[in-house]
């Protein structure tokens, strides 16, 4: 088991112990996510894997409390919000921009990458360093601007 699955359940069983509904609720879903990976997968999660299936939680979670704020229900932002600081705790510090520049130039420079074709190639070298620690998708935009 991955330890960040087993920093997971530990929580899940201090959030019982101290009656926290909300944070329970937010823990078990994320547990169920895991669960339902490995079903559907027939796998057994890893911490790299791990950090994606929050990586993506955490995206939702914000994309959806954007579309509450911009549709006018506060109380339900907020809850999103609430739950995205709960899965936040579980998610590496985040990388600051100079060292997100730093992986991207260090990927270009290993992929002999030259323009926005070879895109993918940088991609793939610098996601699995991000992953979980940065917005992939500032990432992407980055990328598409050192390559034009």
């Amino acid at each position: 088991m991955s330890e960040l699955k087993k920093t997971i359940a530990t929580a899940v069983k201090d959030a019982m112990r101290a009656k926290e509904k909300a944070r329970l609720g937010v823990l078990r879903m994320v547990q169920a996510e895991f669960k339902r990976i490995e079903v559907d997968e027939r796998i057994e999660l890893d911490d790299a894997r791990v950090l994606v299936v929050l990586d993506k939680m955490l995206k939702q979670r914000k994309d959806s409390a954007q579309q509450f704020r911009d549709a006018d229900r506060i109380d339900l932002a907020e809850q999103e919000e609430s739950e995205s600081a709960i899965i936040q705790e579980f998610l590496p510090a985040a990388l600051s921009e100079d060292e997100v520049s730093a992986i991207i130039d260090e990927a270009i420079q290993n992929s002999g990458a030259e323009s926005a074709r070879d895109m993918g190639k940088v991609m793939a070298l610098v996601k699995p360093q991000i992953q979980g620690r940065g917005d992939m998708g500032a990432v992407s935009q980055l990328v598409k601007a050192k390559l034009s």
